[in-house]
């Protein structure tokens, strides 16, 4: 997922807990969804910046030899940027882009 498309804030707001409370009739239930997104996005993109700085690891085991690679600083920064994983859950548990389902009812 390309999270630099997402449309979330990048900073804290305030939000209206009675909007988030409508969507499933319970407050908790909603932080709940919402904490297991941003659970799942924060692997996602934990799991997408480790593979891109596996390609910079070094194979020696010398600690005084440190380098100091432009891209790899680079990528470090750009996931820097990027929205934290819980906006992104807020953002898209409000545009109803998240399915949940309650298995006691079935």
């Amino acid at each position: 997922m390309n999270y630099k498309k997402v449309n979330a804030e990048n900073t804290t707001i305030t939000r209206d807990l009675r909007d988030i409370d409508a969507k499933t009739g319970n407050l908790y239930e909603s932080l709940t969804i919402i904490a297991k997104r941003s659970n799942q996005i924060a692997a996602e993109m934990k799991e997408e910046l480790s593979s891109k700085l596996s390609e910079f690891a070094s194979t020696s085991d010398n600690l005084e030899e440190i380098f100091e690679n432009r891209e790899q600083i680079e990528i470090s920064k750009h996931y820097e940027k990027l929205p934290k994983p819980v906006l992104i859950a807020i953002q898209e548990f409000m545009e109803d882009k998240i399915y949940h389902r309650k298995p006691e009812a079935e």
